[in-house]
């Protein structure tokens, strides 16, 4: 969109239920739920398995540096969303996911903790791809105004299964060994492979362009920053969500310091953000129906702003409330951008824009743990918790003063 042509406000967004009415949309939710479960009960389970091998906290702790590193591989992952037709692409990569899982089912000792890393590391690569490739399904596959909903409703299965689905993992390891999980996540992979196989689309014509391998691979990147909306969207989005990498380190001493609680509290708090992050899912197309893409994406920035700001209270009920905001600010804006980006991007590039904003969003909020953590044992962590409050405020200061400039009618 050039910066003449008109912004979306607040259109004609369709409903949960005009989208559920779309067979091929219930087969693509289907396989989403079933590839979903087996992603949620693995990750958190390997950590605790590593635990178990290893009796090292900083070795269960590289279980999720292993599943955020791919993350740096997006350029790759989106090239291979675009260049091949896009269903059986992730037909292939379930089918993938569940023969590297069992590789799992070699590890008998600590001394073979490697090869839970290399499967774990595979395997997350695995759900990058999806997501790239899950992008282009759904633009070729919905019309405009109901892609706010689809993304909403996936959202929440996302969510609902991380709440779900990890206790599970953990309650087969504990009764039964880490075989049975491993087996249970290679059929949930092997389910949604076969939903997929099934779904007929008549997909988009996949270019092919005869740049060199540099200029495909930041084809995405360029696109999003060159993009007149886009840019200032993404950048409001990496800066709050970035932000709430520090949130994650802060929250361990809000329990313990701010309310004096043990840190198992920290799974009530997890909980919580949980239900309400799926209910954000679930009420994402009717905020955007009501206000519009832009504003929405704002509301969710300054819902997460408060909580952030809530969060380093010493009272209980603030800070369970600050929960409820995240859950809910989080999933508005998430969703609302990831509209706007799939509306905004041609086809060919749906795979590789999605994953430079999964990169261009995680890779942030990575950092910023790692910076909180290292500075939490030097500063306040309520002095962590006003800077980053204050962050997040002032991240939507690209969005909003893009809306005042094109609001100003041409001389």
């Amino acid at each position: 969109m050039s910066a003449g042509v008109e912004e979306p406000h607040a259109q004609a967004v369709g409903t949960n239920r005009d989208v559920l009415r779309i067979p091929a949309f219930r087969r693509l939710g289907l396989a989403w739920v079933f590839s979903n479960f087996g992603d949620s009960a693995l990750y958190l389970t390997a950590a605790i398995w590593v635990k178990q091998l290893t009796g090292s906290d900083a070795a269960a702790g590289l279980v999720f540096a292993a599943l955020g590193l791919p993350a740096l591989l997006a350029p790759l992952t989106g090239q291979l969303a675009d260049r091949f037709r896009r269903i059986p692409v992730l037909t292939a990569t379930n089918v993938a996911a569940a023969v590297v899982v069992l590789a799992l089912l070699l590890v008998r000792s600590a001394d073979q903790v490697w090869l839970i890393y290399l499967v774990i590391f595979i395997y997350a690569n695995a759900s990058y791809v999806t997501s790239a490739a899950q992008s282009g399904v759904l633009r070729d596959l919905l019309e405009d105004r109901l892609l706010a909903p689809a993304n909403g409703l996936l959202s929440s299965v996302d969510q609902g299964l991380r709440i779900v689905s990890p206790l599970i993992g953990a309650g087969i390891l504990g009764l039964w060994g880490m075989n049975w999980v491993v087996a249970m996540t290679c059929l949930s992979f092997l389910i949604a492979a076969l939903v997929l196989s099934r779904l007929r689309l008549r997909e988009a014509v996949h270019s092919h362009e005869p740049d060199s391998f540099w200029a495909t691979s930041t084809a995405g990147f360029r696109f999003l920053l060159g993009h007149a909306l886009l840019r200032p969207a993404l950048l409001t989005l990496v800066i709050a969500v970035g932000a709430t990498g520090v949130l994650n380190v802060t929250i361990f001493a809000t329990v313990d310091q701010g309310l004096g609680l043990p840190p198992e509290f920290l799974s009530v708090l997890i909980s919580c953000q949980g239900v309400m992050s799926v209910v954000g899912g679930l009420t994402a197309s009717a905020v955007i129906r009501r206000v519009g893409i832009p504003r929405t994406i704002v509301v969710g920035i300054l819902l997460l702003g408060v909580s952030v700001l809530g969060s380093g209270s010493t009272l209980l009920s603030v800070v369970l409330g600050s929960t409820v905001l995240l859950g809910l600010g989080v999933p508005w804006a998430i969703i609302a951008f990831v509209t706007l980006r799939q509306q905004e991007t041609p086809p060919s590039m749906q795979g590789r824009t999605s994953a430079a904003t999964n990169m261009m969003i995680n890779v942030p909020q990575v950092g910023a743990s790692m910076l909180a953590a290292a500075l939490l044992g030097l500063v306040d962590y309520r002095t962590l918790v006003l800077a980053m409050t204050a962050l997040c405020l002032a991240s939507v200061g690209p969005l909003v003063l893009r809306r005042r400039a094109a609001d100003v009618p041409a001389a």
